[in-house]
């Protein structure tokens, strides 16, 4: 008899750039979560535990981390399209290369990131590129 994976282990366990779809993680632990380049569509990771997972080159569209404990985390490289951040905590994490923006649904463009709320003490951004977002923290450097 085999015992069902863990939601941080299926992650894990998927092919590079492999989709995720509609999945519902909310408030589960995924800390220290290894991925691979994956690429997640409307997926909820409200309230969830995220600290020092590696979510590097990872794509995610639609997806709701509002609340979400990122700290120390790595989402070196990656794109938020249209995600809710709001209150999520993302000190220590390390935002190089990532890219926050909007998603263009139509006229007027529509589907904004989100960051109202969220903590970005001690987080590197460099080279971030923050596009159409909302709650951005003024005197938060957008690219370093």
């Amino acid at each position: 008899m085999t015992t069902p994976l863990t939601a941080r282990q299926r992650l894990s366990e998927l092919h590079r750039y492999a989709a995720v779809s509609g999945e519902d993680f909310t408030a589960q632990n995924l800390a220290s979560t290894r991925t691979n380049q994956l690429r997640f569509a409307r997926c909820s990771f409200a309230g969830a535990d995220l600290r020092y997972a590696t979510l590097e080159g990872c794509w995610f569209k639609f997806c709701d981390f509002s609340g979400a404990d990122l700290r120390g985390a790595s989402l070196r490289g990656a794109v938020l399209a249209g995600c809710d951040l709001r209150d999520a905590d993302l000190r220590d994490a390390d935002l190089t290369d990532v890219r926050l923006s909007s998603v263009n649904t139509g006229i007027p463009r529509l589907g904004p990131t989100d960051v109202t709320g969220a903590r970005f003490e001690g987080t590197s951004l460099r080279n971030a590129l923050a596009e159409d977002v909302i709650g951005w923290p003024l005197g938060l450097v957008r690219n370093e």
